[in-house]
């Protein structure tokens, strides 16, 4: 396993969504469009092999379940699909979902058992979808009170009924999406022990204010993250009672996940993921992930600089606008790639600049000495 990071260009335009199938053979993938692309690994390649063509705007996205091997999408349209792979015919099939929103739905994701979905939209609310049998089709209902604007992003408990919900009304919240007849009951946790639908089990500020962009829970299910427009991460563990948000030096994060119980990483606007860290009771910004940096300026003083720039003629208003990191535009998704939730040995980022890398989170604590921020 190489400790460089794969970067992997498809030069089809913007990347809004991806997800990845169980083993890691397949992409499924949208260019900015109403159009999925799914690839196939083809040695260090990709190469595409079937495209889901049913929604009529661009899709917002995608979630491949790893067990049943489905793919759920949502798209500005309004509506989400499930597709399943028909072993006769080797395409793959839709299924429309009854979401009842009158907005675009934003964001999806399956709950750990696979047994349903949500579904966050602009209609200030979040459909939870599962499979009715006797009318053989997906159905949604609606956790409403109290959002009051767009959900951008949502995430599962690990045990398949909390959810996790972060909104343009500068809140994170967690509800509980328990559906009789599918779910069975929850053990009690931190969170609370009667979890009939739609019970709002927390709801959370980062203190300045700001969209929520991502939320996360913690492998455990313990602890919550999320990043806010404000250039924050904050960690909640209503077990402790604790809340603590840490400020970073640089742009709003879009997207978050754990590594394990004592390392976060987040990424946005900064062009490259950002490690945060559990230091004794304490989490503190701790490193940029991304190598390629501009060597040159690393370990120089100031006085350095400017002499280096005197001796090239050039002025303090340089017009060099060259980003130096891999990605070279927002980076919107973060996903786990190799590993198990407790210990994610490998995660992917796509991005505006059409990129989707894979990074290699093991080489992170043996390379953290050599990083300069």
């Amino acid at each position: 396993m190489s400790d460089s990071p794969i970067v992997n260009e498809f030069n089809q335009g913007p990347i809004s969504c991806h997800a990845f199938n169980g083993d890691r053979t397949e992409l499924a993938i949208c260019f900015n469009t109403n159009v999925v692309s799914i690839f196939r690994k083809s040695g260090a390649s990709w190469t595409q092999t079937s495209t889901l063509v049913e929604h009529d705007k661009p899709v917002t996205s995608i979630d491949w379940a790893p067990k049943s091997n489905r793919i759920v999408t949502c798209s500005q349209d309004r509506n989400a699909y499930v597709w399943t792979l028909d072993g006769a015919s080797h395409q793959w099939k839709p299924t429309l979902v009854l979401l009842r929103i009158n907005r675009a739905a934003t964001f999806v994701r399956w709950s750990p058992e696979e047994d349903k979905f949500a579904v966050a939209s602009g209609s200030r609310c979040i459909s939870v979808c599962y499979f009715e049998e006797d009318n053989d089709w997906w159905v949604g209902k609606h956790i409403k009170k109290p959002i009051r604007s767009t959900v951008l992003s949502i995430d599962w408990h690990p045990n398949n009924v909390l959810l996790a919900a972060g909104c343009a009304d500068m809140k994170a919240r967690v509800f509980s999406a328990f559906i009789k007849g599918i779910d069975k009951k929850p053990a009690p946790s931190p969170w609370g022990e009667k979890l009939p639908f739609n019970t709002l089990c927390g709801e959370f500020s980062n203190g300045a204010g700001g969209w929520i962009h991502g939320v996360a829970f913690s492998p455990s299910g313990e602890s919550l993250v999320f990043t806010g427009h404000d250039s924050t991460i904050t960690v909640v563990s209503p077990g402790t009672g604790d809340i603590q948000s840490i400020r970073a030096p640089y742009l709003p994060y879009l997207s978050v996940i754990w590594l394990n119980e004592n390392q976060i990483v987040a990424a946005g606007h900064d062009c490259a993921p950002h490690l945060f860290e559990l230091k004794g009771q304490q989490w503190a910004f701790s490193a940029s992930l991304d190598a390629a940096v501009k060597k040159a300026d690393v370990g120089f003083t100031a006085r350095d600089t400017f002499r280096r720039m005197d001796s090239r003629a050039q002025s303090t208003t340089s017009t060099d606008t060259e980003v130096h990191t891999h990605h070279q535009n927002t980076i919107n998704s973060i996903r786990s790639f190799s590993g198990t939730p407790e210990h994610v040995e490998q995660f992917s980022t796509s991005a505006i600049d059409g990129k989707l890398i894979i990074w290699n989170a093991d080489s992170i604590s043996r390379g953290l000495g050599n990083l300069h921020l």
